[in-house]
């Protein structure tokens, strides 16, 4: 599995279209999980890097975090609204562990009430998920070309041109 800080130095150019999209989407990205049926579910999620870690954390008892307890694989697709695909669309894909440390979560907590303004700061939380990634792809337009650039742990990116 490979963390956050691991994927960006190893996939620059995915994790590049990630964080573009993830900050012009307001930090807003779709989250698919699988649910006790095996069906797929998408839901939304603002996912969030600190310390060297992507973070899947949210309100307790959802229908994704029970998915998640259940079966952690996931997908997380960054929210594309331009059917043209200008700005580039990422998709990263992993398995989620869950880290109990509560300093952690107190320190979480006071970075986004530093980034945002939004207070969670003091609340416990049942889950806190890291995201381990197991691959990522990202897509680019341009130039009359599309550009799929693919990554798997412990192999460098590769770029497929189509016409």
């Amino acid at each position: 599995m490979t963390t956050w800080k691991a994927f960006t130095e190893g996939a620059p150019r995915i994790a590049a279209v990630f964080g573009r999209r993830h900050r012009a989407a307001g930090n807003l990205c779709l989250l698919a999980t699988l649910r006790s049926d095996g069906y797929p579910r998408i839901s939304p999620i603002e996912p969030r890097v600190f310390e060297d870690e992507l973070w899947i954390v949210g309100m307790p008892d959802t229908t994704k975090f029970r998915d998640l307890g259940r079966d952690p694989r996931f997908c997380l697709h960054t929210a594309t609204v331009d059917p043209e695909v200008k700005d580039g669309d990422a998709k990263l894909w992993g398995v989620v562990r869950d880290v109990p440390d509560t300093a952690l979560h107190q320190r979480w907590a006071t970075a986004l009430f530093e980034e945002t303004g939004f207070d969670l700061r003091g609340r416990e939380f049942d889950h806190f998920y890291a995201a381990d990634l197991t691959g990522a792809s990202a897509v680019e337009v341009g130039g009359g070309h599309m550009d799929v650039t693919i990554w798997k742990p412990g192999a460098p990116e590769r770029v497929v041109r189509k016409h």
